[in-house]
């Protein structure tokens, strides 16, 4: 007999709650690895080209997850899917802290990157079907949600690191809170039936891909931001102490910030506007960084990028999930695959360039895909 899953009667405010704890969650799960990265890299003894192989393990996963996403979450629901994929991924949190080498810490990426994206895809499907019942813009503050949990992930890093508690004892602790929201809040996700099995992998079409594509450089530059920022001040702004958080910090303020006005901004001016103007944003912030690698000016450039990389990803996950030539949960892991990967390609592709030239270098490539996303949303038919 097949287990079921307590639901409860649900309004449309209970799961705008549960959907936002679970944004929360994930990107609380997340933040907590990108903030004991550096611990981690100095206890194995990694170099940055190193750590940019080992950090390549995430995307190998996501694309070993590829060919099952859009099948799974039209075979069991998009709630068992988020429910299972984020029990998961907290537990794949716990076995980074407890990887001895830099074998054991690729296995553990790589089945990170995997529930991931079944985390992202399941999650913003949950999101979209919120959306509709509020019949208006709400999406980009559930991604709002993940920057705030970001932010709060980097903090709780911060305290962690300064106490000297080890990553695996930090993982724990998130871990155990995970299972508890996941238990208080499962009850009330939308219960989506299965209404057929799905293929095995559906090919998005030339919107989607279009849009897929503009996630996927915005993306790169918002994990190259989670990954390397403290690295960066701490290398080449040289910041000491405190301040070595202090470019993540801005990043993550603004990120949070712009995606709780995103819905508005794109209401107002138009999708293809906000896209543009997002694109240029991650851009000039990059470069002012690059150019003026001191404090001030830095974390300036890292306020832009914040606001730059804010509004993209959710604005083209609610374009795709009004996909009218397929199910909203098939069209968002087509286009939140292609974009999510961006989002940890980038990491490891920065440690590659900064091991053959420097961080400054391979910053300005980054800023390159800012200029690409306001390139390609001025092409699309959006």
């Amino acid at each position: 007999m097949e287990a079921t899953l307590p639901t409860y009667n649900f309004t449309k405010r209970t799961l705008r709650i549960a959907v936002g704890v679970m944004f929360f969650m994930t990107g609380l799960c997340f933040a907590s690895w990108a903030s004991r990265i550096a611990t981690i890299q100095q206890d194995l003894g990694l170099s940055d080209a190193a750590l940019g192989g080992v950090l390549f393990a995430t995307p190998v996963g996501l694309m070993a997850s590829l060919p099952f996403s859009g099948w799974i979450i039209t075979k069991i629901g998009s709630r068992k899917l988020l429910i299972a994929a984020l029990i998961v991924y907290a537990c794949c949190l716990v076995t980074l802290g407890l990887a001895q080498n830099t074998f054991q810490l690729i296995i553990c990426l790589a089945f990170f990157g995997f529930s991931s994206n079944a985390v992202n895809i399941s999650v913003n499907t949950q999101a979209v079907a919120a959306e509709e019942l509020y019949q208006k813009p709400i999406l980009a503050s559930f991604h709002g949600l993940w920057s705030l949990a970001g932010f709060a992930g980097a903090g709780i890093g911060t305290f962690m690191i300064g106490k000297q508690i080890i990553p695996l004892h930090h993982f724990s602790i998130i871990f155990a809170l995970i299972i508890i929201a996941v238990a208080v809040t499962s009850g009330y996700l939308k219960n989506d039936k299965v209404t057929s099995s799905g293929p095995v992998f559906v090919l998005p079409d030339n919107s989607l891909i279009k849009l897929g594509i503009i996630a996927f450089c915005s993306m790169i530059c918002e994990g190259a931001m989670f990954d390397w920022s403290v690295i960066y001040f701490k290398k080449v702004v040289f910041a000491q102490g405190a301040w070595m958080g202090a470019g993540y910090t801005a990043f993550m303020l603004t990120m949070a910030g712009g995606r709780f006005i995103a819905d508005w901004f794109a209401h107002r001016f138009g999708l293809k506007r906000t896209l543009q103007l997002s694109g240029m944003l991650t851009a000039t912030g990059l470069i002012l960084a690059v150019v003026f690698p001191y404090i001030y000016t830095a974390m300036a450039g890292f306020l832009l990028v914040g606001f730059g990389v804010s509004s993209v990803v959710p604005l083209v996950y609610s374009a795709a999930g009004k996909s009218k030539t397929m199910s909203a949960g098939v069209a968002l892991a087509a286009v939140s695959t292609i974009g999510f990967m961006g989002f940890l390609v980038g990491p490891p592709i920065i440690g590659f360039i900064a091991g053959l030239a420097s961080l400054r270098a391979s910053f300005t490539l980054i800023a390159a895909m800012g200029i690409c996303v306001t390139v390609f949303a001025t092409k699309a038919k959006i």
